[in-house]
């Protein structure tokens, strides 16, 4: 049994390095087996260079018709699980057909990269990017070897930012204005506004404003959208009374946002919407929803 075993173990092993990787810096990332890893950050137009070494197990040797790297930027839906949209593929030939004894290393460099989207993983749907090392074999299958890391681009400050000012009631009843400072945040800003009741003839029992992040996969019938609520905030506990002014502060860092993506390479979207409830006595609800862009904004040191 062993010896089965044995047969269809790789020949070699194989470890991909980046040449700054002990001072580059690190984040984590969740695998498919639910673990978490450290793994080197990059974003748009760096350029990832760094070793691959190949070192046959004692004893074997590995004929191959050629060694190669890959940069591989993909797109998994999850209802298509296994199938990977590649929307930035490079590749490099590390090696000749050849055959090797003993270890051997073999320098790369993709220069100046374009990898226009971020790293995502959604509810249904993944954005990753991978270094990919394939050595080629006749007849036995290829040996594979793969390395993650994660991409994040920065948005400088926008140079409009208007606010939000939205009148909701319902006629003769209730009557509310409700101004946020911005209608664009970064992920560590803080959302600042008023409430202001113009007409309150229900009894509000209490008031909280909601973070909701929007997620919507796929196009046309197989659309997916999934709907998480990420934050609760609880603005005003007891009835309010006319002309009364309720203050706005909450601090966007403690949640898991991400910016907002818009239409990504034509297979997802990723929105944030501001959801304001009302709960009467009777405990019926009333909502008002506005979405919010979130963006991410270089972090100074």
């Amino acid at each position: 049994m062993n010896f089965l075993i044995g047969a269809f173990k790789p020949p070699c092993t194989i470890s991909i390095s980046f040449a700054d990787g002990r001072t580059r810096k690190q984040v984590p990332l969740k695998k498919d087996n639910g673990q978490t890893v450290m793994v080197p950050l990059f974003e748009s137009q760096e350029s990832i260079i760094g070793e691959v070494v190949v070192e046959p197990l004692q004893g074997k040797k590995v004929e191959h018709i050629g060694v190669k790297i890959e940069l591989l930027g993909q797109i998994e839906l999850y209802f298509d699980r296994g199938n990977f949209y590649d929307f930035t593929s490079l590749v490099r030939e590390l090696d000749v057909p050849g055959e090797l004894y003993e270890g051997k290393t073999y320098p790369f460099e993709f220069s100046t990269v374009e990898m226009p989207y971020e790293s995502y993983n959604g509810v249904n749907v993944r954005l990753r990017y991978i270094l990919k090392v394939t050595i080629s074999r006749n007849i036995v299958s290829n040996i594979v070897e793969s390395q993650d890391f994660v991409v994040r681009n920065y948005t400088p400050l926008p140079p409009i930012n208007n606010s939000i000012k939205m009148e909701v009631g319902i006629e003769d009843c209730l009557h509310i204005e409700f101004e946020y400072n911005k209608s664009k945040y970064h992920l560590k800003d803080v959302i600042i506004g008023k409430i202001y009741f113009l007409l309150v003839r229900i009894k509000i029992k209490n008031m909280e404003l909601e973070i909701r992040r929007r997620e919507s996969t796929g196009s046309g019938h197989n659309t997916y959208v999934e709907t998480e609520t990420l934050a609760k905030f609880e603005l005003m506990d007891g009835a309010p009374v006319r002309g009364e002014s309720i203050p706005i502060r909450l601090f966007l860092s403690p949640y898991e946002l991400t910016p907002t993506y818009r239409n990504i390479n034509n297979k997802f979207s990723v929105k944030y919407y501001l959801n304001l409830v009302l709960v009467d006595e009777e405990d019926r609800r009333y909502f008002k929803q506005q979405e919010m862009t979130v963006y991410r904004l270089l972090e100074t040191p």
